[in-house]
């Protein structure tokens, strides 16, 4: 579609906000689409653990991108809680959006960052944006998730079945968009890097392994230090070599790190805070298979083939493939487990979360007026009798 057909009387800012690795590689390739677009200014809000150095300060790795307007703020409080870092975040975020006067706030997922975004902007009568609403998980994020969409008035969602839970919510039909999960553009790019070049730069020896990704479940917290040490022990256990990654930084991811310390010196690990995006996914791409709970396991590793042991409740509901092994906490079933991944043939690349071109859709959907004619007032609409 062209500039004529938008019919703007002005170029339009677009705020995008990022609080972790995660949601970053999700926004990635629609933010970087909009950087030389003749009628739209995409800005990027920084926070959360980019900025926090235990976790690898990630904002290093957006700053390589050279992305224009990257504005940085630090939502850390004393207290590691997830109402104190939603307060301060609206604070930070609510001042730079009345600097910025944008016209579109565009959001992530089901982090807290994700609805401080919301509020600040449903409370300002400016248009909000989420993407991948209407999707489920076992925890608190769902209950974030939701919300966000309630706040929200354009919806990018992933799949048909996210659209018609939305719908199922309340939400207008004309207010959704199918496009995809927007890392699957990143996933297939020709861009990526070689495997060899990854290893390089991480210092990783090894020509097998397999990779671990454990995150805290908040509603889970009295039981995280047990359900880690339990991880830990199986890997342990097992003969193979892993890398390991950092946890979001949620409640009960001391815990985890804490477990994570007996790993350093065992030279079947490599332990990191972070990993650029583009480079964990050729090493998800290129392993043996993904242990843990995080959502790479249900959305990446399935497009890759790769075998998943999922673990525990963090990631019930969601789109799980009959590929993916299941296991509860304890010590005897992650063993079992990582038995039975030996068996596990690699699955058939899925395509339930689009096919690569999620940052064109994206865009078609911004040159649209229609869309900047979304009412700011939510509207709630009725599920037809049956």
């Amino acid at each position: 579609m062209t500039s004529a057909i938008l019919d703007l009387k002005r170029m339009k800012k677009i705020a995008f906000l990022t609080g972790t690795r995660a949601d970053f590689g999700k926004v990635k390739s629609l933010f970087q689409i909009l950087q030389d677009h003749q009628d739209f200014e995409a800005h990027l809000f920084v926070t959360g653990m980019h900025l926090i150095e235990k976790y690898g300060y990630t904002l290093y790795e957006i700053e390589k991108c050279r992305f224009k307007n990257i504005y940085e703020f630090s939502n850390e409080t004393s207290e590691a809680t997830m109402d104190l870092t939603l307060a301060r975040t609206i604070e930070g975020f609510s001042s730079y959006v009345k600097q910025l006067q944008p016209d579109l706030i565009i959001v992530h997922g089901d982090r807290v960052e994700a609805l401080a975004g919301a509020i600040v902007g449903s409370l300002n009568n400016i248009l909000v944006a989420h993407i991948e609403g209407g999707e489920v998980s076992g925890t608190v994020d769902e209950l974030i998730r939701h919300s966000v969409s309630k706040l929200s008035h354009v919806h990018f969602v992933s799949n048909e079945t996210a659209e018609n839970r939305l719908v199922q919510m309340g939400e207008l039909k004309e207010s959704i968009y199918n496009i995809g999960s927007p890392d699957v553009d990143i996933m297939f790019s020709n861009n990526l890097a070689p495997l060899e070049e990854v290893k390089k730069y991480y210092e990783i020896p090894f020509d097998d392994y397999a990779v671990a990704m454990f995150h805290p479940v908040t509603t889970e917290f009295d039981k995280m230090e047990e359900y880690a040490e339990n991880l830990v022990n199986a890997l342990l256990k097992d003969n193979r070599n892993y890398v390991v990654i950092f946890p979001n930084n949620d409640l009960g991811s001391e815990l985890i790190l804490k477990q994570y310390e007996r790993l350093e010196a065992n030279g079947r690990f490599r332990v990191f805070p972070s990993i650029r995006f583009e480079y964990f996914l050729v090493l998800l791409k290129n392993s043996k298979f993904i242990i843990g709970n995080s959502s790479a396991g249900i959305r990446e590793a399935p497009y890759y083939g790769i075998p998943i042991i999922n673990i525990g409740s963090r990631q019930s509901n969601r789109s799980l493939h009959s590929e993916i092994i299941n296991s509860d906490y304890r010590l005897k079933d992650i063993l079992i487990a990582l038995k039975v991944v030996d068996r596990s043939k690699h699955s058939v690349p899925v395509e339930s979360f689009g096919k690569g071109n999620s940052a064109q859709l994206f865009v078609q959907t911004l040159e649209n007026k229609e869309l900047w004619r979304i009412n700011h007032q939510k509207q709630f609409r009725d599920l037809e009798s049956t």
